[in-house]
């Protein structure tokens, strides 16, 4: 898929060369870009040029990449951006911490920029998807929003990130229907993108500490459903 001018990634490391590689490759493929030496940086570029996508590197001076993305998470403005860590294999990384933080996928450096390019186009591709689904869901005393990424339980409107809201969206379009974390990790990542099962968990227990614990029942040794009784 071919982006549109409008898709935007903003590259956020300390190397140059990286910079200048990720650079050449993504505008020859049509991207807006911009760049960042380091995570306090790469928050004031962001506010200014509203990134689709953030290239965040781990290891970097005055913020690293997690204190960088737990920060971005916490901005309304950055909970529906995709984050993607870059990673160099010699450091001490958990891919758990980085879905803790609120990453969306990660990659291991060095870059293969074929690869970085088809994980984009992935992302964007379901970004189209999206637009085009039903835009509001009622089930199991929830209203889920799809045009403002907010879910109301009563009066009440909660905000999740992006990931977490198109997890809890998927299971309440189709109530009571089990999925395994293969699917789930299929429909909502793709299974163009790196990511391990856990990773579901670590969401599934971040939508049940905001919604409550009643509405993702867990089918042990299966996965998980959407309960309305």
């Amino acid at each position: 898929m071919q982006p549109s001018s409008s898709y935007k990634i903003l590259i956020v490391d300390d190397d140059p060369d990286i910079i200048e590689l990720l650079h050449y490759n993504l505008t020859r493929e049509g991207y807006e870009v911009a760049q960042a030496e380091n995570g306090r940086k790469a928050i004031e570029v962001a506010k200014a040029f509203k990134p689709d996508v953030i290239l965040l590197d781990v290891m970097m001076p005055v913020l690293d990449g997690i204190a960088a993305c737990r920060e971005l998470r916490h901005m309304s403005e950055f909970r529906n951006t995709h984050i993607i860590f870059l990673t160099a294999r010699a450091e001490e990384f958990s891919e758990v911490a980085a879905f803790e933080a609120g990453a969306d996928d990660f990659i291991t450096k060095p870059i293969k920029p074929r690869a970085l390019l088809s994980r984009l186009a992935a992302f964007a591709r379901r970004d189209a998807q999206q637009e085009q689904q039903e835009q509001i869901i009622e089930a199991g005393g929830l209203r889920i929003d799809r045009t403002s990424f907010a879910v109301y339980k009563g009066p009440e409107k909660i905000t999740l990130p992006k990931k977490e809201f198109e997890l809890l969206a998927f299971l309440a379009s189709t109530p009571n229907k089990v999925f395994t974390r293969e699917e789930l990790l299929n429909n909502i990542w793709g299974s163009d993108v790196y990511v391990i099962a856990r990773t579901v968990d670590v969401h599934i227990r971040k939508v049940r500490e905001k919604i409550g614990e009643d509405n993702i029942k867990t089918i042990k040794g299966v996965g998980y459903k959407f309960n309305i009784d």
